[in-house]
């Protein structure tokens, strides 16, 4: 039996999908037919490509091995002039997970971007990162605030980030001073839900001042800053969110930076394929091209204060 470029194209769509169901949706066909053309390449190479379970598509060594092969073919395919051009190749949904704020400036600032230059991607973005599953393809790739290091997944760090205490003067001028971080103890204190926090590096509480607990708690950071900017107590905020806020003073500014990071986190074979990896590096590009946001600046030290005192 011959091997079919045409098969391969089947292939390539289930292995990046994970699912028959939308292979077929992308490939426009039926998932019975993206089952046929499987199994007919199984036959015609005399190997496993996939392990199938219930919940999608998993490929074999051998089916790992035959993508970076299918991958070439595609990118010389893709050389040979087309009405529809290269772009075609883009075609499809994609799912990735982030957290809510990353997901929020990516919503704000880049998926006009994305859209442009990506216009047939069907991108579908997932807030809620801690109940899905990379490894059970769930989501393409995902951004974390920690990397990955074991295992077949890799993480990149694509931009810093800072966070501060922040409330408002009303809540300030009603509530004891705080000249240092042991004035906080007797403070409402806003965060997550212990039990709720699904990476380390979203447990600020402790690395602020060893012991303290919120009160006033909520898993969403948007939820958190809402109870905030109404006067309720004091929140650790990304600098990017809260910044946009003129009614929210930051609380030791000179004392309490905290920095964190965005990691882009996928399976090794996902980021082996064209698509994916341009999405990649658009995301990668685009937000250390925003990382002056990200960062609360620091404070220039005058001159004069820099200078030492004259001797009389």
């Amino acid at each position: 039996m011959t091997l079919s470029w045409d098969d391969l194209q089947f292939f390539l769509a289930v292995a990046r999908e994970g699912q028959l169901s939308r292979a077929a949706r992308i490939l426009g066909t039926s998932h019975v037919t993206v089952s046929r053309r499987i199994d007919r390449l199984e036959q015609a190479l005399n190997a496993r490509l996939f392990e199938r379970n219930p919940r999608g598509y998993e490929p074999t060594p051998a089916g790992r091995r035959l993508i970076e092969t299918a991958e070439r073919m595609e990118e010389a395919a893709d050389q040979i002039p087309v009405e529809q051009g290269a772009a075609s190749r883009q075609a499809g949904p994609l799912r990735l997970a982030a957290p809510e704020g990353f997901a929020s400036l990516f919503s704000q600032h880049l998926w006009p971007e994305f859209i442009a230059q990506f216009p047939l991607i069907s991108l579908e973005l997932v807030t809620m990162p801690q109940v899905l599953s990379l490894s059970r393809r769930e989501a393409d790739m995902s951004v974390t605030l920690d990397p990955i290091s074991h295992g077949p997944y890799r993480s990149e760090r694509m931009a810093n980030y800072t966070l501060h205490l922040y409330a408002t003067d009303a809540y300030l001028a009603d509530n004891p001073p705080i000249a240092g971080r042991d004035d906080l103890r007797p403070h409402r204190i806003i965060g997550y839900i212990e039990e709720m926090i699904f990476a380390p590096g979203l447990d600020y509480l402790n690395e602020i001042l060893p012991g303290i607990r919120a009160s006033i708690k909520s898993s969403s950071i948007f939820n958190q800053l809402a109870a905030a900017r109404n006067h309720l107590g004091i929140a650790v905020l990304p600098h990017y969110i809260a910044s946009k806020y003129p009614e929210l003073r930051i609380v030791l500014p000179d004392e309490v930076t905290l920095t964190r990071s965005y990691w882009l986190t996928c399976h090794r074979d996902v980021r082996a394929m064209r698509r994916e990896r341009a999405v990649i590096a658009f995301l990668t590009d685009s937000l250390r091209a925003r990382g002056s946001e990200l960062v609360r600046p620091v404070p220039a030290i005058p001159l004069a204060a820099m200078q030492p005192e004259a001797q009389t």
